[in-house]
């Protein structure tokens, strides 16, 4: 899977991962690929531990804001 561009991708933190453990991180920062069919679902699509998106309920997850350089090392990192 191609690197999330640096415009698109926002982040989300976990807050829960009741019956997904395997696949997502408590207090982990994830990288959210936008999909706007899967908003009106309720879900998101995150990149998970396996390194590919999927979705996920979107109250497993809180948004959060993060400086430009933060941004860029986050994606440097995923």
């Amino acid at each position: 899977m191609p690197k999330p561009k640096l415009t698109t991708s926002r982040f989300l933190i976990c807050v829960e991962n009741k019956g997904y453990a395997a696949s997502l991180e408590k207090r982990k920062i994830y990288v959210a690929i936008p999909d706007a069919g899967a908003l009106k679902h309720g879900q998101v699509r995150v990149v998970d531990e396996s390194g590919e998106d999927y979705l996920y309920p979107k109250s497993l997850f809180l948004p959060i804001t993060v400086s430009a350089s933060l941004r860029k090392a986050i994606l440097k990192a995923a």
